[in-house]
């Protein structure tokens, strides 16, 4: 999962509150832990190992340290983008997709959004330019969030992280509360914290001089094509199934998938040829889905691993998740 948080400007004891702030989502990357601290800006980066186990660490640098990443996500096409960069010129020094975004910000600034595949959340530091450069993937699947705190952008995978700045006062948002009841969904920028917002899917930012701003990169289109059949379309919706499938198990460890009773979970488990399916059930009969998904897997021949979650089970852990979601902090609310 790995998660990172970090801020602008100057403060009394930098590496302190950073510190804090990465602590505050250790949940997100347990594996190992990294800081970079200059004059201008302080980044934190909590890791989840999945890609290039040894050399991935993160923050990561250019060849002159001049610029600076932590990323949050996977890109699923950054073997091809690697090749690219490579007959350009670039000089890799690992096999981390997040190596891939540095060169690809070098060569093609904002534009290199639209190359990627993938899900992802970053933060570029560019002491060149004295400036930070930002983006959410297109779907909004990996989190990011900022507030502008005395002219300073302190920001984050989590909200848990802006609350830990020292200059961050809590507020309430009522605006976002009411939203949220309405539609049961967050549907604004803003979030229930007053002053801390959500950077947008499909958006990104860059933040200089105590400026942010916001753009958005990509907006989905709908084409519609009459003239082609049922049959065509079953099949080209299959193609597409089967190569994000195939793009999704690009890893250095194990990939499982999920497996309910339902049909989509179902396709791609079959769809996965992998050895493992997971399956979480209840005991409350109506919402326990594990013995369809055992036939399942067995049909496919994939061994399928469960876990039932009994009625005190849930109550009694029901704060656990709430917590780690980025989206809430009610413990942080008092």
């Amino acid at each position: 999962m790995c998660g990172f948080c970090g801020f602008t400007g100057d403060l009394d004891d930098k590496e302190t509150c950073l510190t804090n702030m990465m602590n505050k989502i250790i949940h997100r990357g347990p594996d190992s832990a990294g800081q970079h601290i200059d004059d201008s800006v302080a980044m934190g980066f909590r890791r989840l190992s999945i890609i290039d186990l040894d050399f991935g660490s993160q923050p990561m640098y250019n060849e002159d340290k001049s610029i600076v990443i932590t990323f949050n996500g996977e890109i699923y096409n950054h073997q091809l983008l690697r090749e690219d960069l490579i007959a350009k010129g670039h000089v890799f020094s690992n096999n981390a997709d997040t190596e891939v975004l540095i060169h690809a910000y070098e060569e093609y600034g904002p534009d290199m959004l639209n190359m990627l595949r993938g899900m992802f959340a970053f933060v570029i530091w560019d002491s060149n330019k004295k400036q930070l450069f930002g983006a959410r993937d297109y779907f909004g699947i990996k989190p990011f969030y900022y507030a502008n705190v005395n002219g300073n952008l302190v920001y984050g995978s989590e909200i848990k992280s802006i609350l830990e700045y020292p200059g961050y006062q809590k507020e309430m948002n009522e605006n976002a509360l009411e939203n949220y009841l309405t539609f049961q969904y967050s549907v604004l920028p803003e979030t229930f914290f007053k002053g801390i917002f959500k950077l947008m899917p499909a958006h990104y930012f860059i933040f200089k001089d105590g400026k942010m701003d916001i753009t958005r990169y990509w907006e989905p289109t709908f084409d519609a094509n009459e003239n082609i059949s049922m049959e065509e379309l079953v099949d080209k919706i299959d193609d597409v199934m089967q190569d994000s499938v195939k793009s999704h198990k690009i890893s250095d460890v194990e990939v499982g998938s999920f497996l309910s009773s339902g049909v989509d979970s179902s396709y791609v488990a079959a769809s996965f040829h992998g050895d493992k399916t997971f399956t979480v059930g209840f005991d409350y009969e109506k919402y326990n889905e594990i013995d369809y998904a055992k036939k399942l897997s067995e049909k496919i021949q994939i061994d399928n691993y469960s876990k039932l979650i009994t009625t005190d089970e849930y109550w009694n852990t029901l704060s656990r998740p709430i917590r780690h979601c980025p989206v809430f902090c009610q413990q942080d609310c008092r």
